[in-house]
């Protein structure tokens, strides 16, 4: 029998999820910022589901939502939360605990 491959942190899948609350500024800004940081860093790597809380307001109790936007990492574990437009993009790379990876 033969054991499935182990997926590196670098080829694991990584999965999002954006609570937004209609299209608000901040919520434009946030959803803008945040495709932006994942074609830099985790291109083809990532899902990125956006959940309006205006339309589905009974989804915020799952993640435990009390402010928008809100920016859930589900995978990879451990379960991380990132509040606000996501403009500082150092903030939120630390946040994910995306390693960047130095050019030389």
């Amino acid at each position: 029998m033969e054991t499935p491959p182990t997926i590196t942190p670098e080829e694991e899948t990584w999965e999002l999820r954006l609570y937004v609350a209609g299209q608000t500024v901040k919520s434009v800004t946030a959803l803008a910022n945040l495709k932006s940081y994942c074609e830099q860093h985790l291109k083809g790597r990532y899902k990125l589901e956006v959940i309006d809380l205006l339309q589905h307001p009974q989804l915020a109790a799952g993640d435990q939502i009390l402010a928008i936007p809100t920016l859930v990492r589900k995978v990879p574990a451990p379960i991380r939360k990132i509040i606000g437009d996501l403009s500082n993009q150092e903030r939120v790379l630390v946040g994910l605990d995306i390693r960047v990876v130095e050019s030389k």
